[in-house]
């Protein structure tokens, strides 16, 4: 199993446009942030290797050319936000390269956002030439039940950014026996490559302000957290870091990484002050976890 941090930074991202401030004008290649998004990438218990992504987010291209992304499954929307959804054109060449649909899963709110910004995708009889578009499957979830896609079961988790309701994931296998076998470690690794990291259960909730009571039980028993933790300061949409640090204690989760960070927080320093087993998560970081 391999969780990539696709991007970990806010909507505008870090270097934001026309800012001269110390994160932004950063030589620190941490500082330097696309917007949130994630890639889980695993071999199916049939010994097919699997991608999907959490959300699609306009850097989605950079984001993929970077990660060495050859394929895509599925993609799991948290919301309907620019942020989280602007990428999804780009999707068309994994389409190419794997000559099949890719499905798509998100609420109903974030399902119509969808339709209405890329008619060109989910009306293409209507287009006047038929160009290369994106092929998407449209499945739509409901907080609290499981999607389970080649052996991994994802559980949407209601959350609350400001007023408006969004989707987290809890991430865990389905089978973990059959997993394993799914999943040898090649021999060529060093014995510290090899070691287990207890990366699942992960629980990844983006773009949150408020955790809804119910969502507790999806946040418990949790190998790693990643959570939103915008800026010390008071947003209404968005945990400061004061806040994520609570619910990372509460929640105990063996590993936690704070995402969507703005450019009030430089890596490094900030990084530096965070309490043991709380982390910064940056662009391009890798969860890597070898099941025994």
């Amino acid at each position: 199993m391999r969780f990539t941090f696709l991007g970990t930074g806010t909507s505008a991202g870090i270097p934001a446009i026309g800012c001269t401030c110390a994160v932004c004008a950063s030589t620190d290649p941490h500082d330097t942030r696309l917007r949130t998004s994630a890639a889980i990438q695993w071999t199916d218990p049939g010994g097919t290797p699997r991608t999907v992504l959490i959300d699609a987010s306009p850097d989605l291209r950079q984001q993929s050319l970077r990660a060495g992304l050859t394929a895509c499954d599925a993609v799991l929307f948290t919301h309907n936000h620019v942020d989280h959804t602007f990428g999804l054109d780009e999707v068309r060449r994994f389409n190419v390269l794997m000559k099949r649909p890719i499905d798509i899963y998100a609420d109903e709110k974030t399902l119509t956002h969808l339709r209405r910004v890329y008619p060109h995708i989910f009306e293409r009889d209507a287009n006047v030439n038929d160009s290369l578009v994106a092929t998407l499957i449209a499945h739509r979830v409901e907080p609290g039940r499981p999607i389970d896609l080649h052996g991994v079961r994802f559980t949407p988790i209601p959350l609350l950014h400001g007023k408006l309701p969004v989707l987290g994931y809890r991430i865990e296998w389905v089978d973990r026996r059959s997993a394993a076998v799914s999943a040898p470690v090649p021999a060529e690794e060093t014995a510290a490559e090899r070691r287990s990291t207890p990366i699942l259960p992960l629980a990844y909730c983006t773009d949150v302000s408020g955790i809804p009571p119910e969502s507790w039980t999806h946040l418990r028993g949790l190998g790693t957290l990643v959570l939103d933790a915008l800026r010390h300061r008071h947003h209404p949409t968005h945990l400061t870091l004061g806040r994520a640090v609570g619910i990372a204690h509460e929640a105990a989760a063996a590993q936690t990484f704070f995402v969507h960070m703005a450019h009030d927080l430089p890596h490094a320093q900030t990084d530096a002050d965070l309490p043991a087993g709380m982390r910064l998560a940056y662009d391009g970081l890798v969860l890597d976890s070898t099941l025994r």
